[in-house]
């Protein structure tokens, strides 16, 4: 039917694998188990970052490619709710921090927001405070009412869990539960500044919108929560354990938040 002779046919059987598609082979189930690893989210370019500092030499369109081939696909959902309401009476502070988002040390600028799960049971809201050097979450809150409670409590966790030292900047939007008289004296109590974006500008608090599209798209969306308990696991789950320790990120040189701040006090220590 091929029109080969059946010597050829098991010579060609026997015949070894070469250097180079022994070396596809490895790359190949490298990029598997890192695809895997990464809970199946990663693209090329973070597959490839994680390759090359493993030592590979390899580009990202051989990387895409190999994994077009093999049917390794991030996933990915976007949806969209809005969350807190800037039409209130309370004061609002000027936007101190003013898009400059490249920030020297850890503890220095600090950027929060709110935002919304689905659950069979209804909405459950997490508020999230982020540390701008290291992208790190270090504290948040959930609950079945969007309060300033809420975000008091993430506050005072991320507080607690990093005691930093010295003035921190404080960045939120204009929301009635950033802007309350209860939040702006726990910002004043623990010596922190305030600045809120300008209004409609959703710019102004990239970053941590950025973490939450992210959780959206790698989490939230991928599933659906019988309960308001069971969310709350979850996001556990993936901020605390795969989010903070492992997911690495660009703007931290390709390292996990938790990881690029102790590489900063090992260096300054």
């Amino acid at each position: 039917m091929f029109q080969v002779s059946r010597s050829g046919y098991y010579k060609w059987l026997q015949r070894p694998v070469s250097q180079k598609e022994q070396r596809r082979k490895k790359l190949v189930a490298r990029i598997r188990q890192l695809f895997l690893d990464s809970r199946r989210l990663y693209g090329s370019p973070k597959i490839t970052h994680l390759l090359r500092k493993e030592g590979m030499v390899v580009s990202q369109k051989t990387v895409a490619r190999l994994m077009k081939t093999n049917d390794l696909r991030s996933r990915t959902v976007k949806k969209y709710k809005a969350t807190t309401n800037s039409k209130h009476s309370h004061p609002v502070h000027e936007n101190t921090l003013n898009q400059q988002f490249l920030v020297e040390k850890p503890n220095q600028i600090w950027v929060t927001d709110i935002t919304y799960i689905p659950t069979r049971e209804g909405w459950l809201y997490l508020a999230s405070v982020m540390d701008l050097y290291s992208r790190k979450i270090v504290g948040w809150h959930v609950d079945s009412q969007m309060t300033k409670e809420l975000v008091l409590q993430a506050l005072d966790r991320a507080y607690i869990r990093q005691k930093p030292k010295g003035s921190v900047l404080h960045h939120s939007d204009r929301g009635s539960q950033y802007a309350s008289k209860e939040y702006q004296a726990r910002l004043i109590r623990y010596g922190m500044r305030c600045s809120m974006s300008r209004k409609g500008n959703c710019y102004d608090n990239a970053c941590i919108e950025s973490f939450h599209g992210i959780l959206k798209r790698e989490l939230i969306y991928q599933q659906t929560y019988r309960t308001r308990e069971e969310a709350k696991k979850s996001l556990f789950e993936y901020i605390e354990i795969f989010y903070n320790d492992k997911r690495i990120h660009s703007a931290t040189e390709y390292f996990s938040p938790s990881e690029y701040e102790r590489m900063y006090f090992k260096k300054t220590a």
